[in-house]
């Protein structure tokens, strides 16, 4: 039998567990905050936080996600109209765990697992308006440098063809005079071979004669 990953189950099966985390998703979103064990809470936290993400996205798509876990559509519209727009300003930690005492009877640790509503403070509010500032000035910042070195690299590949043409016209003459020299030394080069090979061929008869003798 499969083990699952983050600690023993919290019902019979794994079904069962779903069924039990949606309906404490559900309960969540429809009262703000409920009172369960532990563990519970710190179970259904990243269900409740992923409904949330979806939620925020607001499409067709994120909702149908949505509608798969949490099955009253009145508190799927409440999730993508109030808490959506109450979390948009948070990028993560969307719900808060507060221990509180055992329960009575089996000593079972509880706690209450509650949505963040509060708006962020101001200084939040200004470092994250800040550090949004920051990420649109580098982003300018760098489209400036590769417009720079895109004109750079135009202008310098424009600069090495005119050099190159006006070499062209300036060495015109010398192209002619290096057209003859080479014919000049072709005209050589043949000449030398052909004596060489008439001095292989006399001296191939001479060793002939030689043997002859």
């Amino acid at each position: 039998m499969p083990r699952p990953k983050k600690g023993p189950r919290l019902a019979s099966s794994p079904a069962h567990e779903r069924l039990m985390l949606a309906n404490m998703a559900t309960s969540l979103f429809t009262h703000g905050q409920i009172t369960t064990t532990l563990p519970k809470a710190k179970r259904l936290r990243p269900v409740a936080e992923r409904l949330i993400t979806f939620a925020k996205r607001g499409d067709l798509h994120s909702r149908r996600r949505v509608m798969r876990v949490i099955r009253n559509k009145t508190v799927v519209h409440i999730l993508f109209t109030q808490i959506a727009e109450q979390m948009e300003q948070r990028e993560g930690g969307y719900t808060r765990i507060t221990r509180i005492a055992a329960r009575h009877g089996d000593n079972a640790p509880q706690a209450v697992i509650e949505l963040v509503t509060e708006p962020l403070s101001a200084k939040q509010s200004t470092v994250k308006e800040a550090e949004a500032a920051t990420k649109v000035a580098a982003k300018d910042e760098a489209a400036e440098v590769n417009a720079a070195v895109d004109a750079a690299i135009v202008e310098g590949a424009g600069a090495d063809a005119v050099e190159q043409a006006v070499e062209a016209n300036d060495k015109g003459t010398d192209v002619e005079t290096a057209n003859e020299t080479a014919i000049d030394l072709e005209k050589d080069a043949a000449a030398a071979d052909a004596s060489e090979a008439a001095a292989e061929e006399d001296a191939d008869v001479a060793e002939d004669a030689e043997k002859a003798e």
